[in-house]
């Protein structure tokens, strides 16, 4: 039996307390798995005080999580404090210089400073693992940088915020507003009290960037996701969704084209009938769209204590072997840093597909006409148009004169996203709109 593979926990919340228990837990499971034992020998957490539902009195602790990046106490480094910049950043930085296996679930620091510090571990020799930074407890990370190292990959795509598909269910099962929805989701815990994070898509824009990288083996951009949330979301257009045959999810899609990878997280309508349509509540879900396995679907826990803890406890599996055979350590993204190519963005305008788009219009003869030459003539084909007036309005005014506003739904054909901006500016300065448009793209297949 080989030395004991010591590590050091830096944060100590609802997944740090989760994998203290996990790896207590399983650790005659772990040893049998890596022919290495695993224990924990140092934390560090503002709260010294705290029941965390481990004995942590043999272990020693750390004010400052950087001298515990640096300890010669420790072998793996778990970082677990979150944010892309300060603490977080200093100590993962300070533990691959000091030759120490980092594993990570921080998300926004990988989308930021992946590259830097993937080479910092190449050049120190050692592991930075981060399966957790991306959809919990899903093992998507390893899904395609190992499990389709032999696939070409042409689209990624996914749900990749629990909050945000929390807030969307419920607003269509129960046509609930996003506020009221968003209301709930903080009582339980599933949204922070400032949500921005979560549901104008930023969240999703880091975790998508990730898997950019190592579905395109490129260099990780996440300044060049284009982002919108779902605040705008209205329960009319869930029950459009729904008579058209789609459900609203906030994806994250990264897609190969001719001109470059497209990066891409917004509310999206998606067939009722596909597999990603299926997964309510909390749950995440990514599709990845390959040559040789067609379309592959992984669905599970995308946050929690436990299914978070999951995922770091299996890298720190792999840590194990892969430190006690070096041979078996992968690159951080599928290939060394330097074989990663440069990002070729697409912008949104440049991007091709359906769109839904409900126009607020005054109510009177005409307008939809107009509507329909501002398409055309921007080359535009519209599938369908469904004008809604509610019952009062039609038996008072039968034939649509009273100007008063009234919805407007278009599908259309494969259409850029520049001519449909065009044709709604046209529209616009026609003086037919009554409010903003709401314009939601369609991910047919």
């Amino acid at each position: 039996m080989t030395q004991t593979l010591r590590l050091g926990i830096a944060g100590l919340g609802t997944v740090g307390a989760s994998v203290l228990r996990m790896v207590a837990r399983r650790a005659q499971a772990l040893t049998a798995a890596t022919g290495r034992t695993i224990a924990v020998s140092a934390v560090s957490a503002r709260d010294r005080n705290r029941n965390r539902g481990v004995d942590l009195a043999s272990v020693q602790w750390f004010d400052d999580p950087v001298a515990l990046a640096r300890s010669g106490e420790i072998d793996v480094f778990v970082e677990l404090m979150g944010g892309s910049e300060g603490a977080a950043k200093d100590a993962v930085e300070a533990a691959l210089a000091a030759g120490k296996h980092v594993v990570t679930a921080n998300k926004a620091l990988l989308a930021h400073h992946g590259a830097a510090l993937a080479r910092s571990a190449e050049e120190h020799g050692v592991t930075l693992a981060y399966e957790a930074s991306v959809a919990g407890g899903i093992p998507v990370i390893k899904a395609i940088r190992e499990g389709l190292a032999g696939n070409e990959v042409s689209r990624v795509y996914g749900i990749l915020n629990g909050t945000c598909n929390y807030i969307l269910s419920r607003m269509e099962a129960e046509g609930l507003t996003f506020e009221a929805c968003l209301k709930d989701a903080q009582a339980l815990g599933y949204a922070e009290a400032d949500p921005t994070f979560d549901v104008e898509g930023f969240d999703t824009a880091h975790k998508l960037a990730i898997l950019t990288s190592l579905a395109f083996g490129v260099e990780i951009d996440a300044e060049g996701v284009s982002v919108e949330g779902i605040s705008a979301i209205q329960p009319l257009d869930l029950t459009m969704a729904d008579e058209l045959g789609y459900r609203i999810k906030l994806l994250g899609v990264a897609q190969a084209t001719a001109e470059g990878i497209e990066q891409r997280v917004h509310p999206t309508m998606v067939p009722k009938a596909s597999a990603i349509a299926q997964v309510m509540g909390v749950t995440n879900a990514v599709t990845v769209d390959a040559d040789a396995v067609g379309e592959l679907t992984l669905i599970g826990p995308g946050a929690g204590g436990e299914a978070t803890a999951s995922a770091v406890v299996a890298d720190i599996a792999d840590v194990a072997l892969s430190s006690s055979a070096p041979g078996l350590a992968r690159p951080t993204f599928g290939r060394p840093v330097s074989g990663l190519a440069a990002p070729r963005r697409v912008e949104m305008q440049r991007h091709e597909g359906g769109y839904y788009i409900r126009l607020t219009v005054h109510d009177r003869t005409g307008v939809a006409a107009g509507v329909a030459t501002r398409m055309a003539e921007a080359n535009i084909s519209i599938e369908s148009i469904v004008q809604r007036r509610s019952a009062k309005a039609a038996s008072s005014d039968p034939q649509g004169l009273s100007g008063q506003p009234v919805p407007l739904v278009l599908i259309t054909y494969a259409a850029t996203e520049g001519n449909v901006r065009k044709a709604l500016s046209a529209i616009d300065r026609d003086g037919l709109l009554a409010e903003a448009p709401q314009l939601i793209r369609i991910e047919r297949d």
